[in-house]
């Protein structure tokens, strides 16, 4: 059981993997709140475009 815990520790697979998820859900907190800004300026564009047509 040592044995496996030692070689886990010095295993830097999971150390990868750990590092690309928290850059996926850093990406993905930005997206979330880069549409969260631009959402109301977005719709209120289209809005405008929808009342300005005939």
């Amino acid at each position: 059981m040592l044995t496996r815990l030692l070689q886990l520790t010095r295993d830097d697979e999971g150390a990868t993997a750990l590092e690309y998820g928290l850059i996926a859900a850093l990406i993905a907190g930005v997206i979330v709140i880069s549409v969260t800004a631009l959402g109301g300026k977005v719709s209120t564009t289209f809005d405008t475009i929808t009342k300005a047509m005939p």
